[in-house]
């Protein structure tokens, strides 16, 4: 490599490198700017009190309580514009989904099902199978 291309390469790095900065303090700068504002308004919800308590031993094992969780998500939210994460359809494979499509339909009425007088009965069916 001559010197020549040596200070090309150093100029580049450097010029990335200058830009990785920029962007790294802009980020700081930012998340400093959303953790300061004031909170000046309640937000309030309803939930299940296991699922509450579930959710609030999971958070203080990450040191934190779940009003600050919450507050994560939303500036999560706020920083990639959205839920700050996948929000999709579960994808099941042909037999599973078979097999809900014939529940939906035995619960709607559209499809007969085998019924028993006792657990027996149906485990006794199961065997002959």
């Amino acid at each position: 490599m001559t010197v020549n291309q040596k200070m090309v390469f150093l100029a580049n790095v450097s010029q990335k490198l200058y830009i990785v900065l920029l962007l790294l303090y802009s980020y700081r700068k930012e998340v400093i700017h959303m953790t300061t504002l004031t909170k000046d308004a309640n937000f309030n919800m309803r939930i299940n009190r296991q699922k509450k308590s579930d959710l609030e031993a999971l958070y203080s094992r990450l040191g934190m309580t779940l009003p600050e969780a919450v507050n994560i998500f939303f500036e999560n939210s706020l920083l990639v514009g959205g839920i700050p994460f996948d929000v999709r359809l579960p994808r099941y494979n042909r037999e599973t989904e078979a097999a809900m499509q014939e529940a939906r339909d035995i619960m709607s009425g559209k499809a007969d099902a085998k019924s028993y007088s006792s657990s027996r009965e149906l485990f006794d069916d199961l065997d002959a199978e």
